[in-house]
Formats: structure tokens, C-alpha cells, sequence
């Protein structure tokens, strides 16, 4: 089966991270990443001209900083209606739904998912994920969110190009 993506799109909380948030008395001080995920982002991804997106609902400057690093310019936070900004993404070029992977873990990333598989795209999660989130993904990661899901679903969804 060949599959075309031109997108992915990440959740980062219990998606590229273990999805604890470490806060101290002057707010937000750490989130973990896996150095594998960031690789697959930045050296798989990329090059095959597949574009990465994060779209996450919490705001950090923590991500921002990861995000530049691994050279993902459609970064989106703070975002309470995913599908809004997925779809403003979408209606600028010449992509479909169908075009999309999308990884999340939780019942916010659900309409996204749920949209995309009906178009025909792909959705995966990790291990740990919520269990509707598990229940319509076609890719189920064997790691949990922050220990190499991301990296696990890329090569999986990468295999079909």
C-alpha cells in the first residue's frame, strides 16, 4: 500500500513528552523530549519533504525553543479548537485530509483524528493514549508518549511513501 503524507501533525503534551508538566513558583520550568522523536522530526521527516506541525493546547516557550531547534515552523499553541487551525493549515495549499498523519493521546486531539481518518489519512497514538484515542488510531506505538512514540509512528507512517 503506497500512502502519500505531506503533514504531520503532533500533539506535544503525552505525545512528544512523558505528558507531566513540571511547574515551579514562577511557572512552567521543564518538559522531557526524546532525542529519537526529534531525529525522525528533524533527519526522516524533513528530507522526504513531509511537513511536521505542532498543534497543542498548552503555551510554553519550552516548545517553541524545541520546535525551532528541530526546524518545525508550523507551531501552534495555546489552541482550544485544533481542527481550526489543522484546517487553516490545510485550505492554503493544495492538500487534503487525506494527505495528513496526525499523533495525539487525548480526547482534544479526537476531532482532528476523527477527521482525518475519515478523509482517508492516518492516525496513531502512543501506548499510553486515552482509550477512544487508541480505539480509532491505525497506528498504536508499543512506547509511551516522550519515550519514542513519535519517532516510532514516523518510520511506520514513512514506510508507505
Amino acid at each position: 500500500m503506497k500512502k502519500v503524507i505531506k503533514y504531520f501533525v503532533m500533539d506535544v503534551d503525552g505525545t512528544l513528552t512523558d505528558g507531566k508538566i513540571y511547574i515551579g513558583a514562577s511557572g512552567e520550568i521543564f518538559k522531557v523530549f526524546d532525542i529519537k522523536d526529534g531525529c525522525g522530526i528533524h533527519d526522516i521527516l524533513i528530507p522526504q519533504g513531509i511537513i511536521p506541525v505542532v498543534i497543542t493546547g498548552r503555551a510554553s516557550k519550552i516548545v517553541e525553543i524545541r520546535c525551532k531547534e528541530l526546524g518545525i515552523v508550523e507551531c501552534h499553541q495555546g489552541i482550544k479548537n485544533k481542527i481550526e487551525i489543522l484546517e487553516g493549515i490545510i485550505s492554503k495549499t493544495k492538500y487534503k485530509y487525506s494527505d495528513v498523519a496526525y499523533m495525539g493521546d487525548d480526547i482534544n486531539d479526537l476531532p482532528c483524528m476523527k477527521m482525518i481518518k475519515k478523509a482517508g489519512g492516518i492516525v496513531g497514538c502512543p501506548i499510553d493514549a486515552a482509550s477512544p484515542v487508541k480505539e480509532l488510531a491505525d497506528f498504536v506505538s508499543k512506547q509511551e508518549g516522550g519515550n519514542g512514540a513519535v519517532r516510532e509512528f514516523i518510520e511506520w507512517v514513512t514506510a508507505f511513501q
